[in-house]
C-alpha cells in the first residue's frame, strides 16, 4: 500500500489568519503554495494541538460542528464556517489501529472541529468538501507516546489520504507579545535551525532522527520556543507515521516569529 501525504503546519494565532491579519500573511501565502502541491485527498485526518485527552479520542460524528475555542476576537471570528462532513467509518479504523497497537482509544460522537482544523483547512481546501476526522493528543504530552501514535497508523492510509499535524513550531505566547530583541531572535532561530535539520537532513539516520525528536527538550532554547509542547507534538505524530526525512520544508514568519512547516509526499 502506498503512503499518505503528511503535512505538519504552523497554524498561527487563533482565527487571525482568516481575518486579514498582516502578521499572518506569509502563513496564508505559504498554505496557498502548499495547496498547489497537494493532490486532492478523499479524506483528511487532523491531529490538532487544541485537543488533549487522557486517552486518544477520535471524532465520530457525521456532521461535526465547529468549536470556536478562542476568545476576545471580533464578531467575524465567531461567524466562520467550515461545513466539512465527518467520516465515522475511518474514525473506527483509526481507533482499531490504535487498539491493535496497544493504545487505548475511543470515539466521540459529540466533539466538533476546533480551530486547529478549520483555520488551516479553510486556507488549504476552502470548498470544505472533503470529509475530515480529528484525533486528540494525549494530556501527558509524552514525546515518545506521540511518536508511537503515528507509528500505530503506519500502513493504514493510502495515497488518497492527507494527514495533518496542526500545531506551531514556535509557541511561546508571552514572547509573541513581548518587544522583539536580539536575544529572542537568536533563540527562535537556533531552535528552528535544529528542527529543520532534524526533519529534513538526509544524512541523519532514522534512529538518530527519532532520538532527536524524543529528546527535543535538549534542542537549543527548546523551552523558550515551547514552554508547553502541545503545539510541537503533532510533528511527532507525523514523523512516527512516515519515519523518513520530510520532502519539503517551508519557513515562514508568523506574528514576527520564525516558524516552519514540513511536507512528506505520498510514495
Amino acid at each position: 500500500m502506498s503512503s499518505p501525504t503528511v503535512l505538519y503546519l504552523s497554524h498561527g494565532g487563533g482565527p487571525l489568519p482568516l481575518l486579514g491579519d498582516p502578521a499572518h500573511q506569509q502563513m496564508v501565502d505559504t498554505l496557498a503554495q502548499i495547496a498547489k502541491l497537494l493532490p486532492k485527498p478523499k479524506v483528511i485526518v487532523v491531529f490538532s494541538a487544541h485537543w488533549e485527552a487522557d486517552e486518544v479520542t477520535i471524532t465520530h460524528s457525521e456532521k461535526p460542528e465547529l468549536i470556536y475555542d478562542y476568545s476576545g476576537f471580533p464578531d467575524a471570528a465567531y461567524d466562520l464556517s467550515y461545513p466539512a462532513s465527518g467520516q465515522p467509518k475511518l474514525a473506527e479504523k483509526v481507533r482499531n489501529a490504535f487498539e491493535k497497537a496497544g493504545i487505548r482509544a475511543h470515539l466521540d460522537e459529540n466533539r466538533g472541529f476546533d480551530h486547529g482544523l478549520f483555520v488551516p483547512l479553510t486556507l488549504l481546501f476552502p470548498q470544505a468538501n472533503i470529509p475530515c476526522i480529528q484525533v486528540s493528543l494525549l494530556k501527558n504530552l509524552s514525546a515518545k507516546q506521540h511518536l508511537a501514535l503515528g507509528e500505530a497508523l503506519k500502513g493504514l492510509f493510502d495515497d488518497e489520504t492527507l494527514v495533518i499535524g496542526s500545531g506551531f513550531s514556535f509557541h511561546n505566547m508571552r514572547a509573541f507579545f513581548a518587544k522583539e530583541s536580539a536575544e529572542s531572535t537568536v533563540k527562535n532561530r537556533a531552535f528552528e535551525q535544529w528542527l529543520q535539520q532534524t526533519c529534513s537532513d538526509t544524512d541523519i539516520t532514522e534512529i538518530e532522527r527519532y532520538q532527536r525528536l524524543e529528546d527535543w527538550k535538549s534542542a537549543p532554547h527548546a523551552r523558550y520556543c515551547h514552554p508547553r509542547e502541545e503545539h510541537l507534538l503533532p510533528l511527532h505524530v507525523c514523523y512516527g507515521l512516515m519515519q523518513r526525512p520530510c520532502d519539503e520544508v517551508f519557513e515562514v514568519t508568523i506574528l514576527n516569529k520564525l516558524a516552519s512547516m514540513y511536507l512528506w509526499h505520498s510514495r
